[in-house]
């Protein structure tokens, strides 16, 4: 009786155990820089998908006022996230989307010795992406739109012997987290900013 209890109470916890593993598997990706489970998730988002684009440090902004053309021109986000403009001064902008980014532009110009501003904001270009371990050429690469994983590869000269093919760590621009992600899942979205890290493979 003692006996069969303790082979129930075993059989339970191996249950228990492999129900965990299987739902750890079937996640996108997995998370090694810690335990927060949110900024996993954050980071991991646009794994298979375009998120809208953020700028961020590094960025070059064409800025055109309308009307003015001291004010008109390429102004680069310095590594506080913000842009110095002349009559506006430093603007906190990294986070925001092109958009908001006008709005901050024209609000902070509107308070000012402009009446009403009108602003026009595109990306002249963007912050590279980075590309470190098991490639031929790790190193910092320029960012083009509609950037993915195997492009970003092919740019680093591909993998080396050792890498490993089916997993990739990747910390995205703005977070301090590397997370992994599984290959096989589908196209994998780089974003300017990011630092993929091709690992050695175990075997």
């Amino acid at each position: 009786m003692f006996s069969s209890k303790i082979a129930f109470c075993t059989k339970l916890a191996m249950t228990i155990v492999v129900a965990f593993s299987l739902a750890g598997c079937e996640s996108g990706a997995i998370g090694v820089g810690g335990p927060d489970a949110a900024a996993t998730a954050a980071a991991a988002a646009p794994i298979n998908q375009v998120t809208e684009f953020r700028v961020g440090a590094g960025d070059k902004l064409k800025v055109n006022v309308f009307g003015e053309q001291t004010l008109t021109g390429e102004y680069v986000i310095d590594p506080t996230g913000s842009l110095a403009m002349p009559l506006a001064g430093s603007i906190p902008v990294a986070g925001a989307t092109v958009r908001e980014v006008e709005n901050r532009i024209a609000a902070k110009l509107r308070g000012g010795l402009l009446k009403n501003p009108k602003v026009a904001v595109e990306v002249a270009s963007f912050r590279p992406f980075y590309v470190i371990g098991e490639v031929s050429k790790p190193g910092e690469y320029p960012y083009r739109a509609g950037l993915n994983l195997l492009s970003a590869v092919a740019i680093a000269g591909g993998y080396t012997y050792r890498a490993n093919t089916q997993r990739v760590n990747i910390t995205r621009a703005g977070t301090a987290q590397e997370v992994g992600y599984d290959v096989r899942s589908g196209p994998i979205v780089i974003n300017p900013g990011d630092v993929i890290h091709i690992t050695e493979r175990f075997f």
